[in-house]
């Protein structure tokens, strides 16, 4: 046997099945055309709010239409469109203040800053309850009414601050003992924050104190900061109540944004029988660069024009196939990009119930892969979903990558605020299936300008996702192969 004979045998051995399926290079022309399209500069990098959103909005709501797709908002006066109120807030005034029985306790000025996540928020003298390093459970019922002193011992303290409120607490304040500054706090804080929009004025009350400052604020008491400090290290340490009360308020400037989501249905057989989910987010951050750089527009090819062409060719093969029992819905959101808003915003409000949702499959940033690239599952071991993702792969020929390492990115993406609300919510893709790859992305055009449409864009392994994909739907719509889910 010849050299040349030996090297084309080994070729072929080395070919994995999904690379021996026949390419679908017309496929991936018609992909090529959504993110050419919504990529474009024509939509100012897709920012909610904008004309950018309008011209989205109106792509999208053609294209669904023309497939076949019916609107799924569900709500004759918003047929396609469903709206989502967002509010944009930024710090606007702080104030903090204490006493020890009544009589004002001195505290440098500066030394304090407050945040609200509503307009205006006030507590007004209320009790300051010591929870040391909150790492364990504080009750309901020590919280109710007081503000937690939280130490911060140099690290992130969100999600203890959350939990504290969640408890209960009227506020949480926060010692700044650790290598974190004042300054440092309010450069990060003092940016806009977005949420969905309420007609609640309060929102969760956030401070911040220096060592020092709260050295000033506990003179004159029986316990200094070096005591409390000394207290929270104890293994048996419990909270305790301070013979101090502080005053604590902060107001926000706000600007409301009216932005939407779309939602197309196509419809089952059987809609009794339950829904599957497609979603992809729309947004990205508009013009995110600033004069002298010439390229100032987030195109957001990746992230996530490539999602949504996904999502409009698989409804296509969808539709052209064989009735399915179940309805499969198809929702673009809006405000992923600041905060998964848009998800949550369908989450709270759905056009069908939440429990009728057997199965959602996420589709973001699709075009990182080639063709013959393994699965990924971002949300493995997280939902009932994982034997049948794998029974579809193995008809399918497609490998499924071991591990859940692809789990790292679960709260950054949209199925997680549907996670939150109990809806079975993953994201299968060749593109997550390859950590340092997505790294490599994160390190360089993600979220700049840089992610626009360049010359070569390799769509074959999003063609790939797309057939799997309609193959997952027919999976998951057929009751007799997964039944509803218990309410």
């Amino acid at each position: 046997m010849n050299r040349l004979a030996v090297v084309a045998i080994a070729a072929l051995l080395a070919f994995t099945p999904a690379q021996a399926q026949r390419r679908d290079k017309a496929l991936e022309a018609a992909l090529l055309a959504h993110v050419t399209e919504l990529a474009s500069d024509a939509y100012d990098g897709r920012e909610p709010g904008t004309e950018g959103e309008a011209k989205t909005l109106r792509y999208l709501g053609q294209q669904w239409f023309d497939i076949g797709l019916e609107s799924g908002t569900n709500d004759p006066r918003n047929a396609w469109f469903a709206p989502v109120k967002l509010v944009a807030r930024e710090p606007a005034s702080s104030s903090a203040s204490f006493t020890r029985r009544n009589r004002p306790q001195f505290v440098p000025p500066g030394s304090t800053e407050v945040f609200t996540s509503g307009k205006r928020t006030l507590v007004n003298s209320a009790p300051i309850l010591f929870v040391g390093k909150g790492e364990g459970e504080v009750g309901r019922a020590e919280l109710a009414g007081r503000v937690a002193l939280l130490l911060d011992g140099g690290t992130e303290g969100s999600e203890r601050q959350n939990a504290l409120l969640k408890a209960g607490a009227a506020g949480v304040l926060t010692v700044l003992d650790g290598e974190r500054t004042l300054e440092q706090i309010r450069a990060r804080r003092g940016r806009s924050g977005y949420a969905l929009a309420t007609e609640e004025l309060g929102g969760d009350l956030e401070a911040f104190i220096t060592a020092e400052g709260l050295e000033r604020a506990l003179a004159g008491g029986p316990l200094d900061f070096a005591a409390l400090k000394a207290l929270a290290a104890k293994p048996d340490f419990v909270p305790r109540l301070l013979d101090l009360a502080v005053t604590l308020e902060a107001t926000t400037r706000e600007t409301r944004i009216n932005t939407h989501n779309v939602i197309g249905r196509l419809p089952g057989r059987r809609p009794d029988s339950g829904a599957v989910l497609l979603l992809a987010h729309w947004d990205h951050f508009g013009e995110c660069a600033a004069p002298p750089a010439e390229d100032l527009i987030c195109n957001g090819a990746i992230d996530n024009a490539s999602g949504l062409a996904a999502l409009t060719e698989i409804a296509r093969r969808l539709a052209k196939g064989p009735a399915l029992d179940r309805d499969v819905y198809f929702l673009a959101t809006t405000a992923e990009e600041i905060g998964l808003l848009g998800a949550e915003a369908f989450a709270e409000d759905p056009p069908l119930p939440l429990s009728q949702i057997v199965a959602a499959f996420n589709i973001d940033s699709f075009a990182l892969a080639p063709r013959g690239a393994p699965l990924g599952i971002v949300g493995r071991g997280l939902t009932p979903l994982d034997a049948g993702i794998l029974a579809v792969a193995k008809a399918q020929k497609r490998k499924v990558v071991e591990g859940d390492a692809a789990n790292a990115y679960i709260r950054r993406q949209d199925g997680w605020a549907l996670l939150q609300h109990d809806v079975p919510t993953v994201m299968v893709s060749s593109s997550w299936s390859d950590i340092a790859r997505v790294e490599r992305f994160f390190e360089t055009d993600y979220h700049r300008p840089g992610d626009q449409l360049k010359p070569g864009l390799d769509l074959s392994g999003t063609a790939e996702d797309v057939a799997f994909h309609v193959a997952l739907v027919r999976h998951f719509g057929d009751p007799k192969k997964v039944p509803l889910r218990s309410k």
